[in-house]
C-alpha cells in the first residue's frame, strides 16, 4: 500500500527544470536575496523566454526564492505545460494585477522587485493598486535580467547561429532572384518570404530595402522604388529562430558601381575592418566605435556618420552593450554584438555594411559569412 502512494506521488512529481534554466534562476535568486526581495516581476516577454522557456505574449512572471509563477489566461494554458511544464501556470480570472496580488498574498510576499525600463507608468499604477491592499511593496530594481543577459551561453550561441545562416540563405536566394524592374518591397517581401522557408519564425525587425537615394535613410521603410541599372540597394535584415535573432546589411550594385558609392563602401568597409579587428574582451564600447568613427571622419565624412557603431544582439534585437562613443563600459567575452558603421550623404544613398561578432578573450569570431568585398557586391544584371 505504501510503495503504490509513493508512485502515485512520484506520478504527480513536477518535471525536472532544464539545468540553463536552473543556472539563470539560481542568478536571480541571488540577486534577490542581496536586495531583501521576496519576489521577482518579469515582465518583458523576452527576459520571460530566457528565465522559464515559455513564450506567452500575454501576462507576468513571478519569482520566488522556490518557485515560479506564470500569470497568464488560458489561450496560453497548453503553451506553459509543454514549454514550461515544471512552472506553476496561474490563469487568471480577471487581470493579471489582480492574481499577483493575490500570489503575493498567498505567498507572504512583503517586497517584490520590478525593472522599471520593462515597465509602463500606467502598468505599474495599476500594480500598486492592488498590491498595497495586501501589504506588498515594490521596489525598483535596475539591471537584474539585462547584466544576465549580456553573455551567451553555448545553447543561446548555436541558435543565434542558426538564425543567423537563415538570414544568409534567404539573402542569396535573394541576390540570384534580382530583376530590373522590382521595387524595394518586392524584394523585402522576397526575404521574408526566404527566411520563412527556411524555418524563421518572422524577421527579426521589419526589414529594411532601399534604393539609391533612400539609402540614406538609415531606417528606410521599403517603398515603391524601382531597381534600375546603376542602382545601388541597401539590404538591412535578420532572421528570429527560437526567439533568437541575427542582425545584417548588405549593399548591392546593380550592373555597375557608381564611383561615388565605391568610394563610400571603401571607407566604410575599411572602417569595419578595422574595428572588428580591435574587438576583444576587456577593450571598452567607446574606444572600438571610435577606431571606426575616427577613419570615416579622417576621410570627410564624419557629420555622415550619426549612430553608434552596433549593438549586444540576442533575444532583443537591441541588447547591452551599445557601442558608442558614450558607453566606457569593456566589452566580455561571451558577449554577441554587431558592428555596422555606415555612411549615409541625402540625395545619393547611404552605405552601411553589418555583421554579427561574437567577443572573446583573445579578439572576436565574426559569426556572419557573406562576402563583404566590392566584387561579390556587384551584382551583373
Amino acid at each position: 500500500m505504501a510503495k503504490a502512494k509513493q508512485k502515485r506521488r512520484a506520478g504527480r512529481s513536477r518535471p525536472r527544470i532544464p539545468e540553463t534554466i536552473q543556472r539563470r534562476l539560481a542568478s536571480v535568486r541571488e540577486v534577490m536575496a542581496k536586495r531583501g526581495l521576496d519576489g521577482l516581476l518579469i515582465t518583458a516577454r523576452t527576459d520571460q523566454y530566457h528565465l522559464t522557456g515559455f513564450n506567452g505574449e500575454d501576462g507576468m512572471t513571478l519569482i520566488s526564492p522556490r518557485q515560479v509563477y506564470l500569470l497568464s489566461d488560458f489561450r496560453f494554458e497548453e503553451a506553459a505545460k509543454q514549454e514550461a511544464p515544471w512552472a506553476t501556470f496561474v490563469k487568471r480570472k480577471k487581470s493579471v494585477a489582480d492574481e499577483l496580488a493575490k500570489s503575493a498574498r498567498r505567498c507572504g510576499m512583503d517586497r517584490i522587485g520590478y525593472m522599471p525600463d520593462r515597465i509602463t507608468v500606467a502598468s505599474l499604477d495599476g500594480l500598486r493598486k492592488v498590491l498595497r491592499p495586501v501589504g506588498t511593496k515594490l521596489v525598483r530594481t535596475a539591471d537584474v535580467t539585462a547584466k544576465l543577459r549580456v553573455t551567451k551561453d553555448a545553447k543561446e550561441l548555436e541558435t543565434i547561429r542558426h538564425a543567423i545562416r537563415i538570414a544568409e540563405e534567404a539573402f542569396l536566394a535573394v541576390r540570384r532572384s534580382i530583376r530590373i524592374g522590382q521595387t524595394e518591397q518586392d524584394l523585402a517581401s522576397r526575404l521574408n518570404y526566404e527566411m520563412g522557408r527556411r524555418g524563421a519564425s518572422g524577421p527579426s525587425f521589419p526589414i529594411v530595402v532601399a534604393e539609391g537615394p533612400n539609402s540614406a535613410l538609415p531606417h528606410a521603410e521599403p517603398g515603391k522604388r524601382v531597381v534600375r541599372p546603376g542602382s545601388a540597394v541597401l539590404f538591412d535584415w535578420g532572421a528570429r529562430w527560437e526567439g533568437y535573432r541575427s542582425d545584417l546589411t548588405r549593399v548591392l550594385f546593380i550592373g555597375k558601381i557608381p564611383v561615388r558609392f565605391r568610394r563610400l563602401y571603401e571607407i566604410v568597409l575599411e572602417a569595419q575592418q578595422r574595428a572588428i579587428r580591435a574587438v576583444r574582451a576587456g577593450r571598452s564600447a567607446r574606444e572600438i566605435d571610435g577606431i571606426a568613427r575616427s577613419h570615416i571622419a579622417n576621410c570627410g565624412y564624419g557629420k555622415e556618420f550619426g549612430h553608434a557603431l552596433g549593438h549586444g544582439l540576442g533575444l532583443d534585437i537591441h541588447e547591452t552593450p551599445s557601442l558608442s562613443s558614450r558607453n566606457p563600459a569593456p566589452l566580455e567575452s561571451g558577449m554577441v554584438v554587431t558592428i555596422e558603421p555606415g555612411i549615409y550623404v541625402p540625395g545619393l544613398g547611404g552605405v552601411r555594411i553589418e555583421d554579427d561578432l561574437l567577443v572573446t578573450d583573445i579578439g572576436c569570431e565574426v559569426l556572419s559569412t557573406l562576402p563583404t568585398d566590392l566584387g561579390w557586391a556587384l551584382v551583373d544584371k
